[in-house]
């Protein structure tokens, strides 16, 4: 009879407790239920990602938000370490609109809300003081995707932007897939296509603690970015035009060091962006996919590695966060509690004619590809 009950309670902590690792610590997946909404006369759902080792991410379809993002530390303790809310009504009604989301049609900045193609000028909306930020006022982080789980390890997403949406030209064809892959990574890849000349870049995103989200400073995270020059911007964020060299400033991440040991120091760009808030021009050595950078959390040995097709990548240090955000377990979201590793084009490219260019015209296709690769140090 004891070893019938003794069965029985094996059997009920194995229903209850969600997504154990080989060490039976648990993983506490949020309500669906808390995320089914019909908004814009469409479903909004939370998919889960589960791959073989037993790391977790949950996405919902509204802006293609991660909302969970869950691994291991050195010890085999598991931790969300994605920013984010426990609910749609959070996300609908957050002054941050853009935790773990989908952003365009163009991710980052566009000078004074205006840009040129082929002779004509297009108006888009100044949603970040005289200037156009990651898309608009309703930019791709605020639309319904539609979805489809493929398997148990991966959603594709898509959209159709239609022609000036946001004051943009042209009816764009959007697919996202994104998938927890094997080898712990989080893939995120992008198709799209056009029917008339359009501007895009398309990007990711999840503010990160490899703490767990919510669970103190990053400034403590060791940063390496695989950059030797950056984009220095004026007092609105906006790229100068300058290509500048990190070496001797406090924009040189080429060897590993604290986040925070320069944060503070005396330069106009970092007054400018409260911080780091910063592209920096990757180093690419092979025309696909190249390395872009780790961060390492010292104490529980996690550590992230980002890997991309794309020139730049936006660094930012959470500079704008300050106490007011309640997120998932009533955790705030305080001054630089995240991190921002955001793989793009660089700001401002259609007024910046040296810059890459984010014209995508009909007959091509743009793709990019974003991994975020999971490791635990020794």
């Amino acid at each position: 009879m004891k070893k019938a009950i003794l069965i029985m309670s094996f059997l009920f902590l194995s229903i209850v407790t969600v997504g154990q690792n080989k060490k039976n610590t648990s993983i506490t997946l949020l309500k669906k239920s808390d995320f089914e909404r019909e908004i814009d006369g469409k479903q909004v759902r939370l998919y889960t990602l589960k791959n073989k080792s037993g790391m977790i991410s949950e996405i919902t379809n509204y802006g293609g938000k991660v909302v969970s993002l869950w691994t291991p530390d050195r010890k085999g303790h598991y931790e969300d370490i994605v920013l984010g809310y426990p609910n749609i009504d959070d996300y609908l009604n957050s002054k941050e609109k853009y935790f773990g989301a989908l952003i365009g049609r163009y991710g980052n900045r566009i000078a004074n809300g205006k840009f040129a193609l082929n002779g004509k000028e297009y108006d888009l909306a100044k949603n970040n003081e005289l200037n156009h930020l990651h898309g608009g006022n309703k930019g791709f982080e605020s639309v319904v995707w539609d979805a489809k789980q493929v398997d148990g390890q991966t959603l594709e997403l898509s959209y159709v932007s239609k022609n000036m949406e946001e004051g943009y030209p042209g009816n764009l064809n959007i697919k996202v897939v994104c998938k927890l892959t094997d080898n712990n990574e989080l893939k995120i890849e992008y198709w799209a296509s056009t029917d008339a000349p359009t501007v895009i870049n398309l990007t990711h995103h999840s503010f990160f603690n490899l703490k767990g989200a919510g669970n103190g400073t990053i400034n403590n995270h060791l940063l390496q970015i695989n950059a030797a020059y950056y984009t220095p911007v004026d007092n609105g964020l906006i790229p100068t035009g300058e290509i500048a060299s990190v070496e001797n400033s406090p924009f040189d991440f080429q060897k590993t060091k604290p986040i925070g040991k320069n944060v503070e120091a005396e330069h106009q760009q970092l007054k400018y962006g409260l911080g780091y808030d910063h592209n920096f021009v990757l180093n690419q050595k092979l025309e696909g996919l190249n390395y872009a950078a780790k961060v390492i959390e010292p104490v529980s040995g996690r550590t992230l590695e980002v890997y991309t097709n794309e020139p730049g990548l936006q660094f930012y240090g959470g500079n704008f966060l300050n106490g007011t955000q309640i997120g998932k377990n009533n955790k705030l979201y305080e001054y630089r509690t995240a991190f921002c590793l955001e793989t793009q084009h660089f700001p401002d490219s259609p007024n910046k004619m040296h810059f890459p260019t984010t014209t995508l015209n009909p007959g091509e296709e743009y793709y990019s590809i974003c991994i975020y690769k999971f490791l635990v140090s020794k």
